[in-house]
């Protein structure tokens, strides 16, 4: 297949900002001025345009940021393969997953004010959840539903410790009866706070504290954030995280008239090739976030945004809780959010803040990077990471599910780290 590759060169960017990154006021630098080098990140444009060519990634978005400058701006691909619309650095993806971290900064936000503690029981905001239940494997399929030993916690919520996954454990049969099964949120036609409740009385995937259980927590916290604040969760982030940090691109929704500016979303399945993924609801489709009820704010994977605008929010994380003079979070918070609270939960190698993966161990882990690193990614393919050590912000913006042996995010991080070039960091 014929693609069209489009490279922004560093002297480029660090000249002429592009629309998405300037009109935000994202400082810019070449490379060489924060101890990178333009050469051996040019590698990372060649490695990108690969996948494209080799029919493994029908395109995307990366960002780089060293010192709170952007370095590094690049979309390579296609948007839309079918049309053949180049991609654009001002496109948006659903970021799923990526939603996350800032319903989890919003509960931070909230406890700062005085609001909530993050040690306080769900029930306290959430009556349904007073008397939790827990699915018990007993065998031959078969499970047992038992009372949970004790009440769950923000806290919990937060580290993904509360036991709740995404319907498909050992009560999944009653998960199914209940529709609520996956993330994909989308085409639900009743607000956030119905489908939580309805979660309350299921039974869990384990009892709390003790496992590891990825699942609802982040969506439970964005019910809590609504009934906490009385606000929608869309409102609350909006007013809150959104506008103070100039993420003009981000939101649950995204209006019909900008339908054009969302990356499709393709499947890339062993000897297929990638594969346009159908329209309507599901996780392996184009979702419902144009056209559809739009009215469930799903505060674990609901988002849309764009690379420039998700690059803001990690900046505003690394730098404290502040950017361009605007301060969501203390720097103690940020500090509590992005320490491990599992203990070995997860293994050596690395553990989970509040709503974010920490890396403990750098040679445990086998990867590039730096330990206190944080960061997470989302179902479509996105992943992002934050080295305060390095300084550096790194957004990878992608629209595949599922992704079939890929190995695009190895590559991507061991690119930029060849790159740094400097010492004493």
């Amino acid at each position: 297949m014929n693609s069209v590759r489009i490279r922004y060169s560093l002297l480029a960017i660090f000249l002429c900002a592009t629309p998405s990154l300037a009109a935000q006021a994202l400082p810019r630098a070449l490379p060489e001025d924060v101890g990178m080098s333009s050469s051996r990140l040019e590698r990372l444009d060649d490695a990108l345009q690969e996948y494209v060519d080799e029919d493994r990634l029908p395109g995307g978005v990366a960002v780089v940021l060293r010192h709170g400058q952007v370095v590094y701006q690049n979309a390579f691909g296609l948007r839309d393969r079918e049309v053949g619309d180049a991609m654009q650095t001002t496109d948006r993806f659903r970021i799923a997953s990526q939603s996350k971290a800032l319903v989890s900064v919003a509960i931070m936000m909230l406890q700062e004010e005085g609001s909530l503690l993050i040690s306080d029981r769900v029930s306290r905001y959430l009556p349904a959840f007073s008397n939790t239940t827990v699915a018990v494997a007993d065998g031959d399929d078969d499970y047992e539903v038992v009372e949970a030993d004790r009440a769950v916690t923000l806290r919990d919520l937060l580290t993904h410790t509360a036991g709740v996954g995404y319907g498909d454990g050992a009560g999944a049969a009653e998960w199914a009866e209940a529709e609520v099964q996956g993330w994909y949120f989308a085409h639900r036609d009743e607000p956030i706070r119905a489908t939580v409740d309805r979660i309350a009385s299921l039974p869990f995937d384990r009892q709390p504290g003790d496992a590891f259980v990825y699942g609802y927590s982040t969506d439970i916290l964005g019910a809590v954030v609504e009934a906490v604040s009385g606000l929608t969760l869309d409102a609350f982030l909006r007013s809150h995280i959104f506008e103070p940090l100039e993420m003009k691109s981000t939101g649950f929704y995204l209006d019909p008239d900008l339908r054009g500016d969302l990356a499709t979303v393709y499947s890339l399945r062993a000897g297929q090739g990638l594969v346009r993924a159908p329209d309507g609801p599901g996780m392996q489709t184009q979702g419902q976030y144009v056209d559809g009820p739009r009215m469930s704010y799903s505060g674990g994977a609901g988002l849309v945004s764009t690379a420039g605008d998700y690059a803001r929010f990690l900046q505003t994380l690394l730098n404290g809780g502040t950017l361009n003079g605007k301060r969501i979070l203390s720097p103690k918070s940020v500090e509590l959010m992005t320490t491990n609270h599992i203990g070995d939960l997860l293994g050596t190698a690395g553990g989970f803040g509040l709503g974010f993966s920490v890396v403990r161990d750098l040679g445990a882990r086998g990867q590039l990077g730096s330990v206190g690193e944080f960061g997470w990614g989302g179902a479509y393919h996105s992943t992002y990471w934050v080295d305060p050590q390095e300084d550096l912000v790194v957004v990878y913006l992608t629209q595949v599910i599922p992704a079939s042996g890929l190995d695009d995010h190895a590559r991507v991080r061991a690119l930029i780290y060849q790159a740094i070039v400097d010492e004493g960091f």
